[in-house]
């Protein structure tokens, strides 16, 4: 899970960079349009860190709550994942097999 929010982070990051990159890129640039778009892109980019952040904070927030769960009960976590795992392998098979025909 430490990776997959480091990777999203990258991405955040290179999109947060080349967005400012346009902004200057664009700044000495006049017109109503061009005004307009660096608005918008500015807007959106500051949406876009609102976001992720919202979205980082409910995946810690899930995190800990299944830690706690799996912490307080582990064999019905275990139970679960067996069964998980059991559906999830008959589906792939039958679709296998569906897939010969």
């Amino acid at each position: 899970m430490e990776k997959q929010k480091q990777t999203v982070g990258n991405y955040m990051n290179t999109l947060t960079e080349d967005a400012q990159a346009v902004m200057a890129a664009t700044s000495d640039v006049a017109g109503e349009k061009v005004g307009k778009a660096r608005k918008h892109l500015a807007a959106a980019l500051e949406r876009s860190k609102e976001v992720y952040s919202q979205a980082r904070d409910k995946a810690l927030d899930g995190a800990k709550a299944t830690d706690q769960a799996v912490r307080a009960r582990p064999y019905q976590a275990i139970a679960i994942a067996f069964g998980v795992g059991a559906l999830l392998g008959f589906l792939a098979a039958r679709r296998r097999d569906n897939d010969r025909d």
